[in-house]
Formats: structure tokens, sequence, C-alpha cells
């Protein structure tokens, strides 16, 4: 109808959208930066060193607990082999995100590619799973041992105690698998900052070019998951703490409660932080608590689960002397 309009407009619209679509392939995010890590810039060396050590010493203790138990014949049964487990799999869960946030505190570019993120996602919270229902089921071993002492035997054989270790890290591993595939599936195109020191389900989904109300769905399943873990494990010791008071001696109450100390105090670390961190829905925190939350559930607790298990336990600091001595031997020069 005006040829003349179209002759004029029609270049500059075809530019328009070229720009548009070019913007767009440009515009799609191949790595997420991490925006956690500002209020440690002024003195990233100050943090990097001793989140070193503690790392280090997470390893090595952790390492300390799982050898002490497999090379001490006296450590040989299901406790034990949980405990041995459990530190196995905390060495991994550090590992999934430590070394990152050491490299991004001593490193201008606080980046990670998005197939690293989706990987250090599914490791972090895949371990974290295993632990979670290893907890479990440590909770419920502790409950028939002191509330069914003399079926204990027969219930807790070594061939269910291997498969209940197994099923813990194949399960852990397994429920988290389609939700990270889902991810990978979703456009990322917008702003690439992680309002976090690593990569987790929340800040990674709210960066999505999609809609974000599945968010509410993960923070439900998530919610549930925590919640009857913690609620297995509180019955459990419920129960525990009934038996061991009906016990008539002193000794025999000491002896009940000191079994499982070790074990409540790991617990309560563990989902006293994951629930601070996965329990508030649409709560917000500043930036800062946010930080301390997730370094305490990430850092602090797998710091304190080999000084929980060894200073506590005097089979456990037995077993890890005869270790450190028997390192003192091999490493002892011929004469």
């Amino acid at each position: 109808m005006y040829p003349g309009v179209s002759c004029v407009f029609l270049p500059k619209t075809l530019k328009a959208v070229e720009t548009m679509v070019r913007n767009n392939r440009t515009s799609t995010v191949t790595e997420f930066l991490f925006s956690g890590f500002p209020q440690f810039e002024d003195g990233s060396l100050l943090f990097f060193i001793p989140l070193f050590i503690i790392y280090i010493f997470i390893v090595i203790g952790n390492l300390m607990v799982f050898f002490a138990v497999r090379m001490d014949t006296r450590l040989h049964n299901p406790m034990y082999n949980f405990i041995s487990i459990f530190s196995f799999l905390e060495i991994w869960y550090t590992t999934a995100t430590i070394p990152k946030m050491l490299s991004n505190l001593i490193c201008e570019k606080k980046t990670i590619s998005i197939t690293g993120c989706l990987l250090q996602m599914y490791f972090f919270h895949s371990l974290g799973n295993s632990e979670g229902i290893l907890l479990t089921t440590m909770a419920i071993d502790r409950y028939i041992a002191i509330c069914n002492p003399l079926r204990y035997p027969t219930i807790m054989t070594p061939q269910l105690c291997a498969q209940l270790s197994a099923g813990s890290c194949l399960f852990g591993f397994l429920v988290l698998l389609p939700e990270i595939v889902w991810i990978s599936t979703l456009p990322f195109c917008g702003p690439n900052q992680i309002h976090q020191i690593f990569c987790d389900f929340e800040p990674v989904l709210r960066l999505a070019c999609t809609d974000t109300s599945m968010i509410l769905l993960e923070d439900v399943i998530h919610a549930a998951a925590i919640i009857f873990s913690v609620l297995v494990i509180a019955v459990s010791y419920v129960r525990i703490i009934t038996v061991t008071l009906r016990i008539p001696s002193a000794e025999g109450r000491r002896k009940a409660f000191s079994t499982c100390a070790s074990h409540l105090g790991v617990f309560l670390m563990f989902y006293g932080s994951v629930s601070l961190m996965y329990l508030r829905f649409s709560a917000t925190f500043p930036p800062t608590l946010d930080t301390v939350i997730a370094l305490t559930f990430a850092v602090l607790a797998p710091f304190f689960n080999p000084i929980i298990y060894s200073l506590r336990n005097k089979d456990m600091k037995i077993a890890i002397k005869k270790l450190l001595c028997l390192q003192k031997v091999f490493n002892a020069p011929a004469r």
C-alpha cells in the first residue's frame, strides 16, 4: 500500500532483527560468576590460609578415622563401619566445593563453567544426600543395638550392614540425576551471577531464562526429604533415651549414652546447618549471613566430625594411636 515506506523501513527492520538475534546468541551464558566472595576481597589471603588448613585437616582427619576402623579388628562392627563410610564420604563432600572456593579466593576471575557448576551441584548434593541417609541408618542401628540388644547380632548382620552402606550411596547419587538432567536443559541467557560461594540449586535456577516456579517444587522436595530424615532420627533417639533411662546401673546408662553422643553431635551439626539453608523457603537472609550458613554445613560441620568421632570415643582414640604408631614403624629408617 505504501511501497516507499516499505522500501525505507524494511532494511531497518531486518537489521534490528539481525541485531536482536546476534545479541541473543552472544548473551548465551557459558559460565557463572560467584558473587558471594566480595566481602572477602579485601583480605582474600587471610581467608585462604585458614580454609586451606581446614580442608587439609578434614581430609587427613577423615582418612585417619577411615583407616583406623578398617585396620583395627575390634572396630569391625556395624556402628564403626557406618562411621568409616561417613568419613570417606566427608572427604569427597568437601572436595566438591572447597578447592573451587580456594581458587576463587586467590583468583581475580571467580567463575565456573555451566558444566562445572552442574557437576559441582550433583556431586555435592549427592554426597550430602548419601551422608543424610547414612546418618538415618546409623540412628536406626543405635536404636536396634540399645532397644533390642539380644536380637541385634541377628538383625544387623555384616551382609545387611554392607547392603545399607551401599544402598545409602547408590540412592543418594541416583535420586538427583533427574533433577540435574532437567536443570541442564534450561536456557541461561541473562545474568550470570550466582549469589553464593558455590553452585546451589536455588541461586542457579533463578538465573534460568524460563519459568522459575519450579523453584518452589524443588524447595518442597528438599524440605520433605530433610524433615523425614530428621523425624526418623528424632524418634529413634527419643526411644533410645527412654530405654536408656530405665537401665538400673549408672555405668550402663553412661555407656549407652556415650555410644550415641558422637552420632547425635554430628546429626545436630549436619541437619542444623542444612535446615537453615533449605527449610527457609521464600525467607531471605543478608548476603553475609547466607555465606556463613553455607560455610557452616559445607566446611565447619565436616571439620568437627573427625574431632567428635576421635576425641569422644575411647576405642577410636586407641585405634588412631595404633595407626599412628604403625605409620612411625613403616617410616623408621632401617638399621
